[in-house]
């Protein structure tokens, strides 16, 4: 049996979905609907018969330790294609293809982004093994997802003739409709384009290089002076710079004669606002979504989502309310797509809110900013189990630790010890030092910063296992 090889895309940001949603931490590894993020269910989706048990990954490098860290919560395995810089979906795909051709250019390559929800799995798969026929006839297929609505904020397929299997020639590809448009499409039977496709690498490669052969040529460069980091493999940045940013609609999808659709019902949705969360949240009798430490008074069809303080709703109506510890919306429901419009003013005025997160995400754990003022800054840091800080010095701060839960291994200049609870440790002003868990539980610590400058670039790293040095 064949085996189709997925290549799971994990480099988007999704500001709609702001502040839960942010470059530091994208939704699609925020656990918006569950127990697991939407990343997790991406890879759990393309398991199973038919499917190479080892998928490929391609994130951005900063995202890297959060991949990592996923997947072992859900104990799979990957190769991980790493990007230095964002160039939209289709110089992503071209250099995950690129790799999987390279070692057998007849492989089917099952592209699907790991920011959207399919309720039915076992639908999707099914899809995925109806169009393998035509892949592997040198077909591009895309998924057209079955409308359940004339949505406005999704791209249209028309399909056209029958091909092999279950496919049909794509006849066209339509833009975003106002919504008078979006009525006569789903009347006329078009489909959602849901933005994951089938092919083999020989197809896709023929396609990219008859359409725009330099993308090809600069994305074979930057893969050739590909260098491992940490367990991954990154593109070469310089020449990876040199691509020009282009979706893979533009590049191939809207050119290419070789375009075939799949329809496809499995629950599908892109998770794109917090209406669409909403949407798929599990409601209480007045239609209210609630996440997290929530009561409401005689409200109704409002998502209330908190990840620590009390948040309360009294006699209101199509509201979203999100709460962090750094940053609140409150939002009509029905505008929630405006929400990208807020992140990108709050990066004009150049507030860090916009894209970090106050928990910042580590390779090995995470810290946040509990309290500062002038001259001193207050962390709690957790270290996961097996995690290592870098071996570094800071010119401009002393440090203290206060170990609060777990095993602590902390090294100050020449001297190791192991530290428990309610033990503590001072790291003076330019002390070689490191923070480790040499454990099986994770530590949790306060740290006290006391200098002129508490900025997180105050940190000379002498040696480091996650490859920062």
């Amino acid at each position: 049996m064949t085996e189709i090889q997925p290549l799971i895309m994990c480099g988007g940001a999704g500001t709609r979905l702001w502040p839960t949603s942010r470059e530091s931490f994208p939704k699609q590894f925020a656990k918006l609907l569950g127990p697991r993020s939407s990343f997790q269910e991406t890879v759990l989706r393309v398991r199973g018969p038919g499917f190479a048990p080892r998928p490929v990954i391609l994130t951005s490098r900063s995202h890297y330790h959060l991949v990592e860290q996923q997947l072992q919560e859900i104990d799979i395995e990957a190769d991980i294609l790493l990007e230095p810089a964002r160039r939209d979906s289709g110089p992503a795909i071209l250099a995950g293809t690129t790799m999987i051709g390279r070692v057998d250019p007849e492989t089917p390559i099952l592209v699907v982004a790991s920011d959207h929800v399919m309720q039915d799995g076992e639908a999707f798969r099914e899809a995925a093994r109806a169009g393998l026929a035509a892949a592997l006839a040198g077909r591009i297929v895309t998924f057209g997802i079955t409308p359940t609505h004339p949505a406005t904020t999704f791209g249209y397929i028309e399909p056209g003739t029958p091909t092999e299997g279950a496919t049909h020639a794509v006849q066209r590809f339509a833009e975003k409709p106002d919504a008078a448009t979006a009525v006569r499409f789903v009347l006329a039977r078009m489909l959602w384009n849901s933005g994951n496709f089938l092919f083999t690498a020989a197809t896709m490669l023929d396609e990219y290089k008859h359409h725009d052969p330099v993308t090809v040529e600069r994305v074979a460069l930057a893969l050739d002076g590909a260098t491992h980091h940490a367990g991954a493999l990154l593109l070469e940045e310089e020449a990876f710079k040199r691509v020009e940013a282009c979706s893979i609609d533009y590049a191939v999808l809207e050119k290419t004669a070789r375009a075939a659709v799949t329809p496809l019902a499995c629950g599908w949705s892109d998770i794109g606002t917090w209406e669409a969360i909403w949407e798929l949240g599990e409601t209480d009798d007045s239609g209210n979504v609630r996440q997290g430490d929530v009561e409401v008074f005689d409200s109704s069809d409002c998502l209330v989502s908190t990840d620590g303080p009390l948040t309360s709703l009294l006699g209101v109506k199509d509201l979203i309310v999100v709460a962090h510890r750094d940053a609140i919306l409150v939002a009509d429901r029905r505008r929630s797509a405006e929400v990208k419009g807020i992140v990108e003013d709050l990066r004009l005025k150049g507030r860090k809110e916009a894209d970090a997160h106050a928990r910042a995400h580590r390779p090995w754990g995470w810290y946040e900013v509990i309290d500062f003022g002038d001259q001193f800054q207050v962390k709690r840091i957790v270290v996961n189990p097996g995690g290592r800080l870098s071996l570094q010095t800071h010119q401009h701060r002393a440090e203290h630790w206060v170990v609060v839960t777990g095993l602590a291994r902390v090294t100050v200049g020449d001297t190791v010890e192991n530290l428990g609870p309610n033990q503590h440790a001072y790291i003076p002003l330019g002390a070689v030092h490191r923070l480790e868990n040499p454990g099986n539980t994770p530590v949790q610590l306060i740290e006290v910063q006391s200098g002129g400058y508490l900025g997180e670039d105050d940190i000379v790293r002498l040696e480091d296992v996650y490859a920062r040095v």
